[in-house]
């Protein structure tokens, strides 16, 4: 399948894929290349998300993708890694809605949810007729989501949910929120309906990163719940946690995807920007550039496909995907800001790529756990040591 664009494989990575990961990876990158690129920029000065591309998404088995069963593609954890490494190429907006409906949303229901919660969303969320979010962080309590002040009481056979979440992505247009409240001091999940009385949303305004991207707060005020809204199958933080866990998986991938679509954008201005009568990408001090970008991308794809191939036989360490959202993003952050350099005043404009890449990873670097958290988390796995406060 033939795109303009051609990712950096310095070391074969190729080689290593199955024919139908290689498939599936390409037919992402078409997709990217013919529908999102075109107007992506656009969305991101407007700051819109591009929910019209949502049908074409679900069409392709994108959404819900690692997914076994319930209509959803069922793809390796390879597969679906290069799925979200093609869409964080066009946007980290575009990544964050797949991530979010399957990893989060999606996973929790599949993982914790009752056979008629599954059958009732699952399918049409796969079909993209259904948008989930997912409601952990809270305006006061984000790296510390035990601390959480939202709540439910039981009444009756009911429960009644109060409280609010912040930093919500896809929350505005949720058919369903999977959300996380404490009873008692026991942390348990429930299903939120959109129409659910008591249940508001407040668009999140002012973005400089992530503006192609819906985020939201999500307001309850005494919203009632039948206990069918309960997911039944898990108690603690260990839920909500093994969703992130999902979500974070994929995100290593993802950023590596922005990272080469940077170091692809750099390659070709340097390449084609001429100054004192030749191209840039004669002097010495552009291509260290390009051979730092090269290096750390490759070192980044080669963790992620390692991670990949851990999580498909089964033994994948939450601390390893700890290691690998921590390097991979911060790595992309890294790659962006030195080809945002390398484009001069250029690298400002929305006639490029590379500043609203790092722009975007600036929330990356932040969601699903920070960079320090991320680091407290390897420091607790190689000392024994716990030193979260």
């Amino acid at each position: 399948m033939e795109t303009s664009y051609r990712g950096l494989d310095y070391f074969d990575v190729d080689a290593l894929l199955s024919d139908e990961e290689r498939l599936i990876r390409d037919t992402v990158r078409k997709f990217v290349e013919d529908r999102v690129l075109p107007n992506i920029a656009k969305n991101f000065e407007e700051n819109t998300f591009p929910q019209d591309l949502v049908p074409e998404i679900a069409a392709l088995g994108l959404l819900g993708a690692s997914i076994e069963g319930y209509e959803c593609a069922g793809v390796s954890p390879i597969a679906y890694g290069l799925i979200l490494q093609e869409l964080e190429r066009g946007d980290s907006g575009i990544r964050s809605f797949v991530s979010v409906q399957g990893s989060l949303a999606m996973y929790a229901i599949y993982a914790f949810g009752s056979e008629e919660q599954k059958q009732k969303w699952l399918p049409g969320m796969a079909q993209g007729k259904k948008i989930g979010c997912f409601g952990l962080t809270e305006p006061d309590h984000g790296s510390n989501p035990s601390g959480m002040i939202t709540r439910v009481q039981r009444d009756g056979d009911d429960y009644i949910l109060s409280g609010n979440k912040m930093w919500i992505t896809n929350g505005s247009i949720a058919d369903v929120a999977v959300v996380w409240a404490k009873d008692g001091e026991v942390i348990r999940g429930f299903l939120v309906e959109k129409d659910d009385p008591g249940f508001t949303t407040t668009l999140q305004k002012d973005k400089w990163s992530l503006r192609a991207s819906i985020t939201s707060q999500l307001h309850f005020d005494e919203v009632r719940l039948p206990k069918d809204r309960l997911l039944p199958s898990v108690e603690g933080l260990k839920g909500p946690l093994s969703c992130l866990n999902q979500a974070r998986f994929g995100i290593s991938w993802g950023a590596v995807g922005a990272a080469m679509a940077c170091y692809h954008e750099a390659l070709t201005y340097s390449t084609s920007r001429i100054q004192f009568g030749k191209p840039i990408a004669s002097f010495q001090l552009i291509q260290e550039r390009l051979a730092d970008m090269v290096g750390e991308i490759t070192q980044g794809q080669l963790l992620a496909l390692r991670l990949g191939q851990i999580k498909s036989q089964g033994e994948v360490r939450p601390q390893q995907i700890s290691l690998a959202k921590r390097n991979n993003v911060a790595m992309a952050l890294k790659v962006a800001r030195s080809a945002r350099e390398l484009l001069g005043a250029n690298g400002v404009t929305h006639e490029y790529c590379v500043g609203r890449h790092m722009a975007n990873l600036e929330s990356v670097l932040t969601y699903e756990g920070t960079h320090q958290i991320h680091t407290l988390v390897i420091g607790h796995d190689v000392t024994g040591i716990p030193a979260y406060s």
